[in-house]
């Protein structure tokens, strides 16, 4: 009883003022944006919140073939800074501070075609901007880091955004590798290529070829659905671009407005037709990992008191974030770590948590972690994930916290708190799990969603 009702206090807690601790007040209902499911009253007591109030992403296009094939990464950032500012009649100077994770571009050079982008978007140059390498967590560690700088007082609105093309950017390894890490096995595990830390991690925890595939047939099929059914309209922006005739060079105009990377089509006995390509008899394939993928996606935030005073709706709270690290052979066991740490941050549980978002770098870790941690399938994922949308380094994280906030969002009053991470995944070294970290690694925050009617619904 006493576990009971202390687990009592600390929900209500996350529906008070972080200044108050008064658990004899009562929460009111109000009218919010979940319609008729409302939502507690705020008071100006709550003003410290870090609050979301708009996130959109670009399609997620494949990379080499897809549509965005012969558009820089600025022109893929841009749209989603404009939107932000367009769909909330924000004006741009107001912004204190952009912070855009990125992964395989010269961090000198993606620095300056991101404070491009800002000024294709409308941006004066009196706003700052910086990018972010937390390898495959990087677009949330952006995020996080405005989220954290406004609630220290550093300003009061800031955007976490994530871009990448790897197209244009390959993975490769520049220079020499220090000689001195072959007296540090665990050195050596950083430079292991990502899939055969995927076969590391169906090896050593049992994970099956058909459990892979069907993770994968699973994503595509959930995907499929959501893009069927118009459930990605209202995070996607589409982008006019051009598309390059490789033969011929001519140019021609188009507007992306889809994913271009999912196989509704996609079959367990499809996939099994496909041979591994990390290792001889292994079970990793091209199938059942990731996509290799261009995209962007942007994420602005700002105190609850300057949102309410603007009148804009608020899509979530911030709540916490966290970073963990884990064995670089096995870095994509990342999430199994990350999302406990993240939900006891929040003085929660994870039979809490009404929706997860785990990066699907490879169907082999994704199906331990869900397995591990013992999460319902039904609340993860639930519009597919990376091996059908795909995943565009830097930026998955943005188009994650998108996604998750959509949903909740479509869901109102029946969804509460949503938990995203990331698999932290290093293709070349790293082996953290952050909820973000560096090639081992995963990332994990814990957003929650203004549709509660008062506190007995926890």
């Amino acid at each position: 009883m006493e576990k009971a009702i202390n687990r009592q206090r600390v929900l209500l807690d996350h529906l008070r003022p972080s200044s108050s601790h008064n658990f004899e007040s009562t929460l009111s209902a109000s009218a919010c944006l979940a319609g008729d499911s409302a939502a507690y009253q705020r008071t100006s007591a709550y003003g410290d919140d870090v609050v979301i109030v708009a996130a959109y992403r670009t399609p997620q296009c494949k990379s080499k073939r897809g549509g965005f094939k012969d558009t820089h990464a600025d022109d893929l950032l841009a749209p989603v800074l404009k939107a932000l500012i367009e769909k909330t009649n924000l004006d741009p100077r107001e912004v204190g501070d952009i912070v855009v994770g990125s992964v395989l571009a010269p961090g000198s050079q993606r620095a300056s075609e991101c404070r491009m982008a800002a000024f294709y978007a409308g941006f004066p140059e009196t706003v700052p901007i910086r990018t972010v390498n937390r390898q495959c967590s990087s677009g949330l560690q952006a995020v996080a880091d405005v989220a954290a700088s406004i609630k220290a007082g550093f300003y009061e609105i800031g955007i976490g955004a994530g871009v990448e093309s790897m197209t244009m950017n390959q993975m490769a390894w520049e220079g020499d590798v220090n000689p001195k890490l072959k007296n540090f096995q665990k050195a050596q595990d950083c430079l292991l290529p990502m899939g055969i830390t995927s076969e590391n991690v169906a090896h050593r925890f049992g994970v099956t070829r058909q459990e892979q595939d069907q993770a994968a047939v699973d994503s595509h099929r959930k995907a499929a659905a959501a893009t069927a059914s118009g459930r990605f309209k209202d995070e996607i922006i589409p982008v006019t671009t051009k598309i390059v005739d490789p033969k011929t060079g001519d140019e021609k105009p188009i507007v992306v407005s889809v994913d271009d990377g999912i196989r509704p089509e996609t079959s367990v006995a499809g996939l099994g037709k496909l041979k591994a390509v990390f290792k001889k008899d292994g079970t990793t394939t091209a199938g059942n990992s990731s996509q290799i993928s261009d995209g962007a996606g942007a994420v602005l935030l700002m105190k609850r008191s300057v949102a309410v005073r603007k009148g804009l709706p608020i899509l979530g709270v911030f709540r916490t974030f966290t970073a963990v690290g884990v064995d670089p052979a096995i870095m994509g066991v990342g999430p199994a770590v990350a999302i406990p740490a993240a939900v006891k941050a929040a003085g929660l549980e994870l039979e809490d948590i009404d929706l997860f978002e785990i990066n699907e770098a490879f169907a082999s870790q994704f199906v331990y972690c869900r397995k591990k941690l013992e999460l319902d399938p039904q609340k993860i994922n639930v519009n597919g994930g990376a091996m059908a949308i795909g995943h565009p380094l830097g930026a998955t994280g943005a188009r994650c916290v998108a996604t998750l906030l959509h949903e909740m969002k479509r869901r109102g009053r029946d969804c509460r708190f949503g938990a995203q991470e990331w698999e932290l995944l290093l293709f070349l070294k790293g082996g953290m799990a952050l909820m973000s970290s560096s090639t081992a690694g995963k990332s994990k925050a814990t957003i929650s969603y203004p549709g509660i009617r008062d506190s007995r619904t926890c």
